[in-house]
């Protein structure tokens, strides 16, 4: 299974729009469009799974730069999900001890 990014999406453009321009290479296993938690809007891009390292290849090289939905898109590989702390960034310092003492 390969994870391709799709980037610099449409926020008009539908799974349908990707799935289409997608399976023209060869079977797609999902579409999902990443959506903005707040407003419910595309962020603008989308990840897409294919079965197999071939389609996946053919479809990278041919669908780069091609408009899907009125857009030139960036589409590669993804890269593997980096860890990233949970919680607020903003918050992880409240629990250390600062006092006079410890300057």
């Amino acid at each position: 299974m390969t994870n391709i990014y799709v980037g610099n999406l449409s926020f008009r453009a539908s799974e349908e729009d990707v799935r289409n321009a997608f399976s023209e290479y060869g079977e797609v296993s999902s579409v999902n469009i990443i959506m903005d938690r707040e407003t419910g809007r595309s962020r603008g891009f989308a990840f897409v799974e294919m079965p197999t390292e071939e389609d996946a290849k053919s479809a990278i090289d041919a669908l780069n730069g091609r408009e899907i939905a009125g857009r030139a898109v960036t589409v590669n590989e993804a890269r593997p999900r980096e860890e990233r702390p949970r919680g607020n960034p903003r918050n992880s310092d409240r629990n250390r001890n600062y006092s006079r003492d410890n300057y």
